[in-house]
């Protein structure tokens, strides 16, 4: 198998650590939702979204929905590159993508979609993003060019021929 295309902008490199490590001898799921939360914040300096902009505006983020897919094992000391693409924003919302790569076989390894909110943290409710941070999530966007929609956004969890399903139960 070769290298596959990497898709987005890349926003962290890490390795597996050996903490990271399950029981399977393999990276533990835990654990690549940390590796794509380390590149969540790398994508927010991009926007201008520091510790130094939520201290003195009081303003963050919070994760609202995730989902993680899982594709080919990564194991202890794997070198791992994280990429991120916009898929959508608003006045207060900004939906992305993130692949996790092998650091150099380049395979791709997981995926993970993201909604987060800007929120006030003096009130803990959600805020419309300053003028500033529009304009660094705007550019991020417009960097990345034109980029397909992943096929793993947007899935819904479900087994495709199940012997038991309770949305076939009769009511």
């Amino acid at each position: 198998m070769g290298k596959e295309k990497i898709t987005g902008i890349e926003v962290f490199r890490g390795k597996v650590l050996p903490e990271w490590i399950d029981v399977n001898g393999h990276m533990n799921v835990a654990y690549y939702v940390l590796a794509f939360d380390y590149a969540v914040d790398s994508l927010w300096h991009s926007f201008g979204i520091t510790s130094d902009y939520i201290e003195d505006e009081a303003q963050s983020t919070f994760a609202v929905e995730s989902h993680v897919t899982y594709k080919r094992e990564l194991v202890e000391d794997d070198p791992i590159l994280i990429t991120a693409q916009i898929l959508a924003y608003d006045e207060k919302r900004v939906h992305q993508f993130q692949r996790m790569y092998h650091g150099e076989k380049g395979f791709l390894a997981a995926t993970g979609e993201w909604l987060n909110l800007h929120v006030d943290l003096g009130v803990r409710r959600v805020t419309p993003w300053p003028e500033r941070i529009l304009q660094g999530i705007r550019s991020v966007a417009k960097a990345q060019g034109q980029l397909p929609y992943p096929p793993e956004a947007g899935r819904r969890i479900q087994v495709p021929r199940p012997l038991f399903s309770i949305e076939e139960v009769p009511q």
